[in-house]
């Protein structure tokens, strides 16, 4: 789209380029050729010939490509052309025609490969992505190990890599010991150890020892396909700000006419309506914003940041207000069992069992921890049944004949408020109560430590990025989230939200000031949907949950910052790019009015501009580092 591209982007092969049509290659190549013998002619009878044959032969198929396109109501940059280059054949400026032509033809191949080179990580995944896997079977006498489509591939499957294959999912390594590229997934440029019990992330390049892991994915759930999936998603949706490019366009294009048309009438000299229409076009706002777009989410992706929702990245440096959930967030999400208290009649061991057997089926950040205290005492679990988990209810099951209940203190004092006195008092950490066939059986309390790089994240956020005000809104009792938030220097909390409250809390925020919001995409996916950004950490949910507009792949609020830098830099360099594409436009147009600009200069000059707004879009895939702040 160099001189005369189409004015609206919402041809979903802008965001990911698809091809390029041979046509338009060969009628580009044909006028320049034509334009070689125009100047071999030159002070001939035969000058011009070439440049006429080539108008009638290129042109007539591209005006009535574009004539089409304005019978659909398509209007814009394309109407500019059809006059410009029917005025230029009136004229008789038939080079300045056959430029035009060029730029219509070739732009398209232009943009495309700007397109292929913004999304250059996104296709170095999919080129070094194999379509088979090699699954081991056997009954343990005989092992066989065979090539098996990636798509048949299930959980707990033995899948072998040889060296330098590229593993084919998620997995943990079962047998071997040796290195892995994960550069083209986290961004890192390093080789990472891999042992027994490592995890294997798809996508990632097997150094020289063969390695067996154990499918803890499929494939389609695997990292690789989620990353993949970024580029359907960039395709599927189109920001605001790209909307805003299209309704410029639109504008612009009636603008440029109109200055064009009085050029014509106050100095009645033609030329000067012909140089106006061809060095106007807002091809460099409606260039800049795709390829710009595309070299963020392919930056993002290599860092190991999902971007579901483009519109992430042009809302979040708008954003005012910073709510965090607490556990899995601001902390690691990986308590552990600090103590059992159980109540008069009951052992620690039977409730840890207990609890233990009902929290295996269930998906809350602390089953781990009481799975992990329930094994290391070498407590066996019992089978459960009449499983029921509602969001913020607590769970619930049948285990050993005995109906047992895993809430909280608030919700079981809520129910039996003449309780109060058979409870131990409250003590930092994190608890639950166990519930057994309606009475109170005891307290399990654990600990969540806050993430290192917590503290100067959250510092950093009101001096470097503007935001106003920071929350924790969390399900957790007051006194653990008022411990972590005097830990972080945060002022405002709300503790024991059910999920209908955070959305509430987030609602009435985004109401006052855009917020972003960041929980585990859980029990949090309500809330992450109301704000303006939402942000989930994707070690522990579904990186394809509709709710998060972005998933951190890699728990890390350093990654939250260098996506914010990352969206900073993204708006930063679609501003430049189209309104300084966009200034320079209408300052050709006004030379071009005053009679100094040439037809024929005007094209050339016009192309020159576009050329510096796409390498200034581009300027984000060629950067190698993200300078975030923690």
């Amino acid at each position: 789209m160099a001189l005369f591209g189409a004015a609206k982007t919402n041809d979903k092969k802008q965001m990911i380029p698809q091809g390029v049509n041979k046509w338009e290659v060969w009628v580009a190549l044909a006028a320049l050729i034509a334009i070689v013998l125009h100047f071999a002619l030159i002070n001939t009878a035969y000058t011009n010939l070439p440049l006429q044959a080539m108008i009638v032969i290129g042109g007539l198929p591209l005006l009535i490509q574009i004539a089409a396109k304005l019978l659909k109501g398509d209007f814009g940059a394309d109407l500019m052309a059809i006059i410009a280059l029917i005025t230029a054949a009136i004229l008789g400026e038939y080079l300045a025609g056959v430029l035009v032509i060029i730029m219509l033809a070739g732009g398209q191949a232009l943009e495309f490969y700007a397109m292929r080179k913004a999304s250059s990580v996104l296709r170095a995944l999919a080129d070094r992505m194999p379509s088979i896997a090699h699954r081991k079977n056997g009954d343990g006498t005989e092992e066989v190990i065979e090539d098996v489509a990636l798509d048949s591939l299930l959980i707990g499957d033995e899948v072998v890599i040889y060296p330098h294959e590229t593993a084919p999912v998620d997995g943990t390594v079962i047998e071997g010991h040796g290195t892995m590229d994960e550069s083209y997934l986290t961004g890192e440029p390093y080789t990472v150890t891999k042992a027994i019990g490592a995890s294997v992330l798809s996508g990632a390049i097997n150094g020289d020892a063969v390695l067996t892991i154990r499918a803890d994915k499929l494939a389609s759930d695997s990292r690789y396909a989620q990353i993949m999936s970024v580029m359907q998603d960039a395709e599927q949706k189109r920001p605001t700000i790209r909307r805003i490019g299209d309704q410029i366009g639109a504008i612009f294009a009636p603008f440029a006419l109109l200055v064009a048309i009085a050029a014509w009438y106050f100095t009645g000299d033609s030329m000067r309506f012909l140089a106006v229409l061809v060095v106007a076009t807002p091809c460099p706002l409606l260039i800049a914003i795709p390829i710009t777009l595309i070299s963020a989410i392919s930056m993002a992706a290599k860092r190991g940041i999902i971007i579901k929702d483009p519109t992430v990245l042009e809302r979040l440096p708008t954003c005012r207000t910073a709510i965090f959930d607490k556990t899995g967030t601001l902390t690691y999400g990986k308590p552990e069992v600090t103590e059992v208290i159980a109540a008069e009649g009951e052992t620690q061991d039977d409730i840890l069992r207990l609890a233990a057997s009902l929290e295996r089926y269930s998906k809350h950040p602390l089953a781990s921890a009481i799975l992990a205290a329930a094994e290391k005492a070498k407590l066996p679990l019992m089978d459960a049944g009449a499983v029921s988990e509602k969001p913020g209810q607590g769970l619930t099951g049948t285990v050993g004949g005995h109906e047992i209940a895993v809430t909280s203190r608030k919700k079981f004092l809520a129910a039996n408020p003449d309780k109060a006195s058979l409870l131990p008092a409250t003590a930092a950490g994190l608890e639950c109560l166990i519930v057994k066939d309606g009475a109170y059986a005891a307290i399990i309390r654990l600990r969540d430590a806050p993430r290192d790089d917590g503290k100067p994240f959250i510092k950093h956020l009101s001096p470097i990025h503007n935001f106003n005000k920071v929350m924790i809104v969390s399900g957790d009792r007051e006194s653990e989230v008022t411990y972590l938030a005097d830990l972080l220097g945060i002022k405002e909390t709300y503790a024991s939200q059910s999920p209908e409250q955070k959305v509430d809390i987030v609602r009435a925020q985004t109401a006052r000031a855009p917020t972003l919001y960041m929980g585990d995409g859980i029990n949090d996916a309500p809330a992450l949907a109301s704000a303006t950004v939402g942000i989930a950490f994707g070690q522990h949910s579904s990186v394809t949950a509709e709710a998060a507009g972005a998933v951190i792949m890699d728990n890390s609020l350093a990654k939250v910052d260098e996506l914010i830098h990352i969206s900073a830099s993204m708006r930063k360099i679609v501003l430049q790019s189209a309104l300084g594409g966009m200034a320079l436009s209408i300052i050709a147009m006004g030379f071009a009015a005053t009679g100094h600009i040439t037809p024929v200069a005007g094209a050339l000059l016009q192309e020159a501009i576009d050329i510096l707004a796409i390498a200034n879009a581009l300027r984000m895939t060629w950067q190698k580092k993200i300078e975030a702040d923690i």
